[in-house]
């Protein structure tokens, strides 16, 4: 049995985009594919989810388990080694095989395992960033201010950062080939959270701190920024209605001058499917007993 796995939300937008990533890899691999959150979603109302309750881990391994099955294979829907695959995970599954018996689970490689890194997220965001580039005034490789900035959840595990930093790597890289001037777009990096004090300052600085230095720094001059989401699905903070549409829509009008454009999410693009279908395709070669079909 395969499961695709996020972290999970309360917003009612992120199941739906999991559930529709789940239909479009099930039709790609010709299997039912279940589209299951690591926590927070049993928390949505039915009727907010087409009537149709979220799953969480647990309760879905227990109530498998419990009906007979005893192989699975997960996908991680997540960037890096979060806590939710490196640990969480395995506390539940120790928990339902303590009171069912034991069961197979074969968990595939994350969207960017470093340091092999993955080529094509790097391609997603770039074409991203050219997508909302309305012609030559927004002015790519302009000077040494940023021209792009990527922008994640923020994590408190170095080991989620460094794949921030990789892709940051691989997208300012990704856009001088496209634009023919290696090295010519800056890419910085901002983050919705970080915890408090030095010892977390590897993880970066907050997007809104980011933004008003920016626009301060214009002085009411026209500056143009892209805002790289290295986000999956819509959710608290990237989306409609989040906390990033907000943030953007207060530094323009606080910054007069200051252009920000917002691209649209990882998830959304099509070859985030094919990255999923490669790792569905590897939890064959991980364990035949882990076969996603």
């Amino acid at each position: 049995m395969l499961l695709l796995l996020d972290n999970g939300s309360r917003r009612p937008a992120a199941i739906l985009n999991l559930r529709r990533l789940a239909r479009h890899l099930g039709a790609r691999l010709g299997t039912e594919v279940h589209p299951i959150s690591a926590q927070h979603s049993s928390r949505i109302p039915p009727d907010r989810l087409d009537g149709v309750p979220a799953q969480t881990l647990e309760p879905f391994l227990r109530a498998q388990v419990a009906a007979g099955t005893r192989s699975f294979g997960i996908l991680p829907v997540f960037f890096g080694p979060s806590r939710a695959i490196s640990a969480l995970v395995p506390e539940v599954v120790g928990r339902v095989a303590a009171e069912l018996g034991g069961f197979d689970v074969c968990v595939a490689d994350v969207l960017c395992p470093l340091p092999a890194g993955e080529p094509r997220l790097a391609q997603i965001l770039a074409d991203n960033v050219l997508a909302v580039r309305m012609g030559p005034e927004l002015g790519l490789g302009s000077g040494a201010a940023p021209d792009v900035l990527l922008v994640d959840h923020g994590s408190p595990l170095p080991e989620v950062t460094a794949v921030r930093h990789s892709l940051a790597l691989a997208l300012t890289e990704s856009l001088g080939d496209a634009l023919g001037r290696r090295n010519a777009v800056r890419v910085a990096e901002a983050v919705m959270e970080r915890r408090e004090g030095a010892a977390y300052d590897f993880n970066g600085r907050l997007l809104s701190e980011v933004l008003d230095e920016i626009g301060a720094a214009a002085g009411g001059a026209p500056r143009t920024l892209v805002l790289a989401m290295q986000f999956i699905s819509p959710g608290r903070h990237a989306g409609a209605g989040g906390d990033i549409a907000t943030m953007v829509a207060r530094a323009q009008a606080r910054h007069r001058g200051l252009d920000l454009r917002v691209t649209r999410l990882v998830g959304e693009h099509p070859l985030f499917v094919d990255i999923l279908a490669e790792r569905a395709a590897s939890l064959m070669t991980q364990d035949p007993g882990c076969s996603p079909t």
